[in-house]
């Protein structure tokens, strides 16, 4: 597994989907090899829950973290005799053409896990790789993979390839009793609106705020009510101090930073309402998470999301103020029996298309389908045809 940060999780999409994959995988009898950067992991080299960790060397910048890891990773798997090597996330797909050349009889996989040249956070050169990234992601592994069926759309309209679709999981959560981490935050059960998100600009954090200030201003919602925003940057520093100029020191809008395990799980389990008014997405794994948990839930309307919450209720545009103000009242003023019915077909649906053990299974039958297949080693001549 190349382009993730590595193992143990602590937080990113792409991360979190690594690790899980690389656990059913193993379930399955599979030898996996996740590369880590130090930096990320604070671990040794070694055997985590039955997945080998590897760290090989980076240049810690902004720009060239994941491309130089990627590439001292990618040295090392070509040579270490390794079946397939499976890129994530299209920047890192940059050099997937390699091992189609140098190691030909290797099996080369890459998942489309977001457009992310769309990500407001990368100047103009760094959305010409990343754009360079997509087409390679699409045209030298022997197989593509799309989270959604939407990238897998555009995929087909954008480069011409048919993809396989093999979406984001999420674990089975169990709900908490405990309520330790909102004593710490000062929060009541059921009287919050959650956000779980990297502070990146491209989440839209800033409409959530300015929502949840205007439902309190002209009392769409309960005046109890509180906003937490749980989650921490990276490279991204100025967007989180304009996030917290918006709350302006406000007692009911409350910055956690990052959470996990036990933490994020409490807060959770006793949200009245989660938020997700992200422009860019590929397949939401916190939209999936709270629908675990079966939450109450509204996100914004972009396609990704829509595949997941159906019901125009539950969705609408990012940059819609009002209309935010006015689905947020709606849904925290259903009954807790309608709330309850909600969750549960959120959780069914979860568990029916979403579950790592299946996602595993696809994914497994992929790389023993490559490996019967064996296509013929790929030139830079036929690439560019």
């Amino acid at each position: 597994m190349l382009g993730q940060k590595g193992i143990p999780v602590q937080q990113g999409g792409v991360e979190r989907h690594v690790e899980e994959l690389s656990r059913a995988l193993v379930s399955l009898g599979h030898e996996v090899r996740i590369y880590g950067r130090t930096w990320f992991t604070g671990q040794q080299d070694g055997m985590i829950d039955g997945i080998e960790l590897k760290h090989t060397a980076g240049i810690k910048t902004k720009h060239l973290d994941a491309i130089t890891h990627t590439f001292t990773a990618l040295l090392h798997a070509m040579y270490s005799g390794v079946d397939v090597i499976h890129f994530h996330a299209v920047g890192p797909s940059l050099l997937s053409w390699i091992p189609r050349i140098f190691t030909p009889h290797i099996m080369v996989v890459s998942t489309f896990h977001s457009i992310d040249r769309k990500q407001e956070k990368w100047g103009y050169f760094a959305k010409i790789a990343l754009w360079v990234g997509e087409w390679a992601a699409c045209t030298f592994p022997h197989k593509t993979i799309a989270v959604s069926k939407t990238i897998r759309q555009y995929i087909r309209d954008t480069y011409s390839k048919e993809a396989e679709y093999i979406p984001n999981g999420v674990p089975a959560y169990a709900a908490q009793t405990t309520t330790a981490t909102l004593d710490t935050f000062d929060l009541v059960p059921k009287q919050y609106i959650l956000v779980v998100s990297r502070l990146i600009s491209n989440k839209a954090i800033h409409h959530a705020i300015a929502a949840f200030i205007k439902a309190k201003t002209n009392n769409s919602i309960s005046s109890k009510m509180k906003l937490v925003v749980v989650g921490s940057g990276h490279y991204t520093d100025s967007y989180a101090s304009y996030l917290h100029s918006l709350a302006n020191g406000r007692a009911d809008i409350i910055f956690t930073g990052a959470q996990y395990g036990t933490a994020l799980a409490e807060l959770y389990t006793h949200a009245g309402l989660y938020v997700h008014m992200s422009k860019l997405e590929g397949m939401p794994i916190t939209v999936l998470e709270a629908m675990s948990y079966g939450l109450p839930i509204l996100v914004s309307d972009i396609p990704e999301h829509c595949e997941l919450i159906t019901d125009p209720a539950y969705y609408c545009s990012t940059n819609d103020t009002t209309t935010i103000v006015e689905r947020m009242s709606e849904i925290l003023s259903k009954t807790e029996s309608e709330k309850q019915t909600l969750g549960e077909m959120y959780k069914k649906q979860v568990k029916k298309q979403f579950d790592w053990k299946r996602i595993g299974k696809q994914t497994s039958e992929l790389y023993d389908d490559l490996q019967t297949r064996k296509p013929a080693p790929m030139s830079m001549t036929s690439a560019a045809m």
